[in-house]
This record gives structure tokens, sequence and C-alpha cells, in this order.
């Protein structure tokens, strides 16, 4: 007589856990670290070490303290330590990242349990914080070494474009794709993310359905209302490779713990966070929207989920009682 050994679920196995998930993200950001470091020179990668420094420390402290297992291995705080740097300005002063990383940990993500248990991305949450608390600081722009440019003045391509604050030639497309743009120290090669977003998609660690929505509403909202001679004369292309759309898109929009879990409900995110993106770039009075739109859609993936979740087998709606 053959014997089974009978278990509770789930009984698939995978190769996933969180530290080789964590450590693909770590991988995917690397080119766009590189491009970095060349266009802003020692002080971006200065800065990164310091941001995820913080970050593995402030969480080793917190679960020390707090009497938890230890689980700065997982490279869950690394990750969000290079995002955070990767969120903010060369020309910051060291301390910033710092704070930054300590609020990212400590407040947003280990005050609410830890990893998987945090309601909004802790990355973009630390820099929304730093940049109303440091605002001078932390848009105050570094050109590329190749410019001889006063950092004081230089003005990152989407304030050239809304033309509010800022004033200036809009660089060539190119530079925006390659690099050759200033800005944030992550956001500015639109080539190495995308490099890196393709490695996450081949390595299954994230799907296609927000980034897709995200930028596929930018674009379409941008094409129709960015354009100064009427409708659907707007720079679309150039709003997807400037600024932090492709870093938010596939990197922090896609965070497991603070983003919908049904198909249905990620595109419903991608689209929320592309119309907030659109309004906020072409009609708030800060040139940049992609942080604050998946903060917000962050808030409310809860109900997103509660009313996209899948319909139980065999259940049986009331009017379909009645019929």
């Amino acid at each position: 007589m053959q014997m089974y050994t009978v278990s509770s679920s789930p009984h698939i196995v995978s190769r996933q856990n969180t530290p080789r998930i964590m450590l693909d993200v770590c991988i995917a950001l690397i080119p766009a670290g590189i491009v970095a470091a060349f266009v802003f020179g020692p002080r971006a990668v200065w800065i990164t070490v310091l941001s995820v420094a913080a970050a593995v420390g402030t969480e080793a402290l917190i679960q020390i303290i707090a009497k938890k297992p230890v689980t700065i291995k997982d490279f869950s705080a690394v990750v969000t330590g290079i995002l955070l740097a990767y969120n903010v300005s060369p020309t910051v002063p060291w301390w910033i990242p710092v704070i930054g990383s300590v609020v990212a940990i400590g407040l947003v993500k280990q005050a609410f349990g830890g990893l998987g248990r945090n309601f909004m991305n802790p990355a973009l949450a630390a820099r929304a914080i730093l940049l109303t608390a440091w605002p001078s600081q932390m848009t105050t722009w570094a050109p590329p070494m190749s410019q001889n440019v006063d950092a004081v003045t230089y003005a990152t391509p989407l304030a050239i474009m809304k033309g509010t604050e800022a004033t200036g030639t809009l660089p060539p497309l190119r530079d925006a794709i390659l690099g050759n743009i200033g800005g944030c120290i992550g956001e500015i090669s639109a080539a190495a993310l995308l490099l890196g977003a393709a490695y996450l998609l081949i390595r299954k660690v994230i799907t296609w359905h927000i980034p897709v929505a995200f930028i596929g509403t930018v674009a379409l909202m941008t094409w129709m209302l960015g354009g100064k001679d009427g409708l659907f004369t707007g720079d679309w292309i150039y709003h997807i490779f400037a600024g932090g759309l492709i870093l938010g898109a596939f990197y922090m929009a896609t965070d497991y713990s603070s983003s919908p879990m049904t198909r249905r409900g990620q595109f419903i995110m991608g689209v929320g966070c592309g119309l907030i993106t659109t309004l906020i770039r072409l009609y708030g009075g800060y040139p940049e929207g992609v942080s604050y739109s998946i903060i917000l859609m962050n808030i409310v993936t809860p109900l997103i989920d509660k009313y996209v979740r899948p319909r139980k087998y065999g259940e049986v709606k009331a009017d379909e009682k009645c019929a």
C-alpha cells in the first residue's frame, strides 16, 4: 500500500523568494547607477552609498530594539535605499538621504509591521517628506559634467517644458534617453532604466500591467492636452522619456505590498497614476508628478482590491437567485 503525505496549501513550489526578488531589483537598478556615476561623478555614488547604509542600519537597529529577527539579508532595505537615492538631486547635502532612509524604513516600513505590510512605497513617501521639508535642496539640480552650466540656475527638461519658473532650450530627446541631462540621480537615463526593466520582466519579478497602463495613460493625456497649439499637439514622447516616469512605473508602482493584487486592479492603478501624473505636470505647480501619483494610488489600493477581487467559485449573486 502506497503512503501519501497530506499537507495544507499552497502546494506550488517556487524558486522565487524575497531575497532573490530584491536582489533582482538591485541588479536591474545597476545600469541607471552606472550612468549617474558617469554623468554626475562620484557625488552620485556617495549619495547612494549613504542612503543604502542608513536604510540597512535603521532596519537592523529597529529590529534589534524590538527583539525581532534581523532581516537585512533579504535586500529589501537595500532596494529602499537605492530607490530613495535615485529620487534625489546629486547636489543634496549628505544628511538628506540619511534622514530620508531613516524615515522610509522607520516610519513607513517598520512602523507598520515591516516588509509586506507598508501601505505605500517607503522611498516615495520619504521623498515626499524631504521635498516638503527641504524644497530648495531637493530642487537644486546639477548639470551633467560635460556641460558648463551653473547648477543653481540649471533647469530639468520637464521644468523647461512647463515654462513656469524655468527657461532654456529643451535638450534633444537623445540626451534624455541616454542620460545627458540634469535631474534626480536615477531618472536621467531612460535607456538604462528600460534595460533594467527588461531584466525584471524576463525574470518575472514584475508584470507589464501597471507600467504599460501608467506610461500609456501619460502618453495619451499629454499628447491630447499637453500642446500649446490645441488638442493632440503635445510632445508625449518627451513626457515619457524625461523625468521619473519610467523609474516610477517599473520600479516603484509595481511594489508588491502597495499595489493591487489582481491584473484588473493593477491596470486601474496604472491608469490612475497616469491621470494624476498628467494633471500635476500640465496644471499643477510642480513640473513632475510621478511620486505623488503613486503615493495617492497606494492609498486607494485597498479599495481597488475590494471592488475588483475575483468572484468566489460557486458564488451566486443576489439577482441570479431571483431569476
